[in-house]
């Protein structure tokens, strides 16, 4: 009688680990296919309001700069940084957009994204009055939110690499903005492959935060952009 018991509890585990596995594989599987998902039709969404061609890209009055740090951990250069840099100094000097709303992280006072940006702005030629500054920028929610909650834009041109370009302007036309993105140069595969996963989560969780509604994490009183 005990050794049938143990045969039998013997295969209750086995059942037990064995359609634990199946709904772990199951579940893998569904989130797999839920990024990719959401990824494709941000992507579709959006692709025609994506510019290459300083030329071809109409004017718009504020260029939205999307800010990050200027180096990495590891303290090299962040390519992302210095190509949107160059991307936003294009653009002016192409006389497509008459300023630049630098929008970044100034979560603390020893790091402060907006202020470095602004640094190297104006050492690239840019006027120091054409240039504002959002220390609230902590999302990419919070940045194209606050570009016409606080700083009263109803048009922008963003500024960053293709895939964040994307989910700025997927933020903007769900919040009633129209906008357009001028795509700073892309890092390489080998360089940029984690982002790339990452971008991938963020779009899900903006997915969430639109349809919850979630508001930038501050307001504040209004900056006239003039």
């Amino acid at each position: 009688m005990s050794g049938l018991k143990f045969k039998v509890k013997a295969l209750t585990q086995r059942f037990t680990l064995k359609t634990i596995l199946k709904y772990t594989l199951i579940s893998l599987l569904f989130v797999i296919v839920l990024l990719f998902s959401v990824d494709a039709y941000v992507t579709h969404k959006v692709k025609s309001y994506l510019y290459n061609d300083v030329n071809k890209i109409p004017f718009n009055k504020v260029g939205l700069l999307l800010g990050t740090s200027k180096k990495l951990k590891n303290g090299t250069e962040n390519l992302y940084y210095t190509y949107r840099i160059n991307a936003a100094v294009k653009l002016y000097k192409a006389h497509k957009i008459k300023y630049i709303l630098v929008s970044g992280d100034n979560s603390t006072k020893y790091y402060n994204e907006p202020a470095s940006i602004k640094k190297d702005l104006i050492k690239r030629g840019i006027p120091e009055d054409k240039i504002f500054l959002d220390y609230a920028g902590f999302r990419t929610l919070d940045s194209v939110v606050r570009s016409k909650a606080i700083f009263g834009q109803n048009k922008i041109t963003v500024i960053s690499q293709p895939f964040h370009n994307e989910r700025a302007i997927f933020i903007a036309k769900a919040k009633g903005i129209y906008a357009i993105g001028f795509n700073a140069k892309t890092v390489n595969t080998h360089f940029g492959i984690k982002t790339k996963i990452r971008e991938k989560f963020a779009r899900v969780k903006m997915m969430l935060d639109l349809f919850f509604d979630v508001s930038p994490k501050f307001y504040g009183e209004k900056i006239k952009i003039e």
